[in-house]
């Protein structure tokens, strides 16, 4: 589990502060005054240095506690959003129950940020037997790129309305 020995406050004020800067667009001078208004005294950069430090701790004990074993089948897509006024690409695995199995937030729409997210899927499960994807290029040559690097046998299928 996470340690929190050595920290003037408490365990349950720095995973307030910590979890208010990552799910909500707030930035540390925010957060230090709704933590004020709450009557807790504490600087923003004491935040920023917690999200620092707890941030990667946290994401492993959460992917540790959440992993679900996939299936051998799973479907890749993206999709483009809208952040904080900038379009993002959101690439998405999913195993066949519906699962969700990865996901990856990039700027770019290629075969580099393809590939990146394919070896993050598999360094977190592992490589399925089929994947169904998009007619999108890219998707085909990251995912071609990864079989010749691994030397696995995959079943590449694509469907138009993926």
């Amino acid at each position: 589990m996470i340690d929190f020995k050595g920290h003037r406050f408490e365990k349950d004020i720095i995973l307030l502060c910590v979890r208010g800067y990552l799910a909500y667009p707030l930035s540390y001078r925010n957060l230090e005054e709704m933590m004020e208004e709450r009557g807790v005294q504490v600087d923003h950069s004491n935040v920023y240095r917690w999200v620092q430090k707890f941030t990667p701790q946290l994401e492993a004990a959460f992917r540790k506690g959440r992993k679900h074993p996939v299936g051998k089948s799973g479907r890749l897509d993206e999709t483009y959003i809208k952040i904080k006024g900038q379009w993002k690409y959101l690439y998405r695995a999913v195993d066949k129950a519906g699962q969700t199995i990865d996901f990856l937030l990039t700027a770019h729409r290629d075969k580099k940020a393809t590939l990146r997210f394919f070896k993050k899927a598999v360094r977190q499960h592992s490589l399925p037997d089929k994947v169904t994807l998009d007619k999108s290029g890219a998707n085909t040559a990251a995912l071609e790129a990864l079989i010749e690097e691994t030397g696995a046998q995959l079943e590449i299928r694509q469907s138009k309305y993926r």
